[in-house]
């Protein structure tokens, strides 16, 4: 039984990204399971060592450890072509020569919170396909049965949705992060994943590729995103929202405000992160509901 946390080392961690790290260790540790920590850094163009460095130097200064050796998915990738290649043996994969600029401007595509592919390569002939390849690499898509797959999120609740045919690998051999992470996730034993409300959009892709892969399904907890005065998630442009720039500010202060945040303390708290394992209850999540939190709020508590 194991928890974890997931980041991709692109950048600085903020603020709502630690309060989702906080989220996982508690519910890991209030309930004696390992955390384990996995880098998510298929991209090696925007992923560095020295952003690995500061993650892991910004968790354990918020107190949280974790178990074992960190996880770094370039290491993996043997694992992740077998996962491609036991869905291409089962013929459920096609080449795709489509840009995402296509995939955007096509017609039939469904357009929303996240980019739906509309099978624009699902049936060409091998004439166009071998023509397609004079012209650009393909990337490899799951051909993805039309089925509702449901996803029983235990901070969201159940959602249902048919998932599209899916990149498997990019145009540049790199495998997809919804291989990665469900190939990685069964190897690890993970069985809790706590992950931002954005992503639970694409998680019925990665449900229906643990059940073409024969792989287990973890419990899911989306949890609120932190997001700025524009309602956006947080980013650069929203100011003191790394550990870096909050530096003076007592740490103690920064994990109350963050578990303040989940309903777990009062504002204004200042705690270690020690402290809250012993009455952590997941349900006082469960019932903070869905809404966003506002940065602002975050920031009265530890000012």
């Amino acid at each position: 039984m194991a928890g974890r946390f997931a980041p991709s080392p692109t950048g600085p961690l903020h603020v709502g990204n630690l309060r989702t790290a906080l989220v996982a260790w508690l519910l890991a540790r209030s309930a004696g399971h390992d955390f384990l920590v996995r880098m998510e850094d298929l991209d090696r163009v925007t992923s560095s060592v020295e952003h690995e460095a500061r993650q892991l130097r910004d968790l354990a200064d918020l107190g949280l450890d974790w178990d074992g050796d960190v996880v770094r998915q370039s290491d993996r990738f043997a694992r992740y072509h077998g996962a491609i290649a036991e869905l291409a043996a089962q013929g459920l994969t096609y080449e795709c020569f489509c840009t995402r600029r296509e995939i955007r401007e096509a017609a039939s595509a469904p357009h929303g919170p996240e980019l739906r592919y509309p099978g624009t390569c699902r049936e060409l002939t091998p004439a166009d396909r071998a023509a397609r390849r004079d012209q650009r690499p393909a990337a490899l898509r799951l051909r993805a049965p039309s089925a509702a797959v449901t996803v029983i999120d235990l901070v969201a609740g159940s959602q249902t949705a048919v998932p599209d045919d899916v990149v498997l690998r990019r145009n540049d051999g790199v495998p997809s992060y919804n291989v990665a992470v469900v190939v990685d996730d069964a190897a690890q034993g993970v069985t809790q994943v706590v992950r931002g409300d954005d992503l639970l959009a694409s998680t019925p892709r990665q449900v229906l590729l643990q059940q073409l892969l024969g792989l287990p399904t973890p419990e899911y907890r989306h949890v609120p995103l932190i997001v700025g005065a524009d309602g956006e998630r947080l980013a650069k442009r929203h100011g003191a929202v790394t550990l870096e720039d909050l530096d003076g500010v007592p740490t103690g202060r920064i994990v109350g405000a963050l578990a303040a945040s989940l309903g777990l303390v009062p504002d204004g708290a200042d705690v270690r992160a020690a402290d809250l394992v012993a009455w952590f209850d997941p349900a006082l999540v469960v019932a903070r509901g869905r809404a966003p939190v506002a940065l602002a709020d975050l920031q009265r508590s530890w000012t």
